[in-house]
């Protein structure tokens, strides 16, 4: 492939990626001052990254036999049933639906049911594709063993840092009476069957980030600073989400400051699995995990922990240090070596 085209296609993502997702931004922060529900806003936000791919692909790419066409193409006209949906519950704010929990908003409902239905075509025509395509793209399954290996380490750290975290706050028994309650290990217990049906989201986000944007970051910075750039731009693109959705404006620069943090100590992480396996699907699983574990492990059992959060400055050295002890450090692992340094080493 050409500069050129590389060059194109990067446009395209970024165009995809970043342009929707600022775009949208404003939308939000329309609605936010006028008191709509913005929660369709970040289910349709994490489909951006592989939606830019995709296309960049397709319009770039006609004449490759190799391209699972049919996949992309679901995943993409899903994508925009979803932004559709988002866009539609800020000037039609009152089509609700009565819960059993309260009331939710209709747009997030169909922009879910939309969400599973595409993912789960997607899976189907992925499938029928056949190994050669899946190959050709990153979308294969492979190297079981180290991939089942990085999950499990992953759920280690990532329980690790949450009881280091209460135990800095003197909650540490709160942790294990969270643990001990049946309604923890019945959300873990379904975390395989959700999966399934919410996979499409955070496989939007890691084939865009992890598979598409770390490479080309990589090869023209380095290994190492280019997962730490990769982890920059992956945080500041949640930005309007984490003002006006994750927490209040006034308190969206600790919430953009604290997602940086993450996003580059996860990122790092995320980046070594994937080295480490050579398997898109192992950071996808690994997103998954991160999201939907903190509704456990905050005790709530809710996806309302997730908005409206209360965060302080406080919290940004903590969130420094134990992500940057537990994650962080992978920055240091064998993946990461430079060949150069690889080369020292022998």
């Amino acid at each position: 492939m050409n500069s050129k085209t590389e060059k194109k296609q990067l446009i395209i993502f970024a165009a995809v990626a970043y342009g929707i997702t600022y775009l949208l931004g404003i939308l939000m922060w329309y609605g936010y001052a006028k008191g709509i529900e913005l929660s369709a806003f970040p289910n349709a936000q994490m489909m951006y990254p592989a939606m830019g791919v995709m296309l960049a692909f397709l319009l770039t790419q006609r004449k490759d036999e190799n391209m699972p066409r049919a996949f992309y193409r679901i995943f993409i006209v899903s994508a925009a049933i979803q932004i559709l949906f988002a866009v539609l519950s800020v000037f039609m704010p009152d089509m609700t639906v009565e819960m059993p929990g309260g009331t939710v908003s209709a747009w997030l409902l169909w922009l879910q049911f939309v969400q599973i239905i595409g993912g789960i075509l997607c899976l189907i025509f992925l499938f029928v594709s056949g190994k050669k395509r899946r190959a050709a793209y990153g979308l294969r399954w492979k190297n079981w063993k180290a991939s089942i290996l990085c999950i499990l380490l992953f759920l280690v750290l990532y329980f690790g840092r949450a009881a280091l975290a209460y135990m800095m706050q003197g909650q540490f028994t709160v942790f294990f009476d969270i643990l001990k309650s049946p309604e923890a290990w019945i959300m873990i217990g379904v975390l395989p069957l959700n999966f399934v049906f919410a996979y499409a989201a955070f496989f939007g986000e890691e084939y865009g980030w992890r598979y598409y944007l770390q490479p080309i970051l990589q090869e023209k910075f380095g290994l190492r600073k280019g997962v730490l750039l990769l982890g920059v731009v992956w945080g500041l693109w949640h930005l309007p989400l984490d003002f006006f959705f994750y927490v209040t404006p006034e308190k969206g620069i600790i919430m953009t400051l604290s997602q940086v943090i993450t996003c580059i100590t996860l990122g790092i992480f995320f980046g070594y699995a994937y080295m480490k396996t050579e398997n898109i699907w192992v950071p996808v699983i690994l997103h998954f995990l991160n999201n939907n574990l903190v509704l456990v492990i905050s005790g709530q059992f809710s996806a309302d922990v997730l908005q409206d959060q209360s965060v302080s400055w406080t919290d940004v050295p903590v969130s420094l240090l134990l992500n940057g002890l537990l994650f962080g450090l992978f920055i240091l692992a064998k993946p990461y070596r430079e060949k150069k340094e690889m080369k020292e080493l022998l």
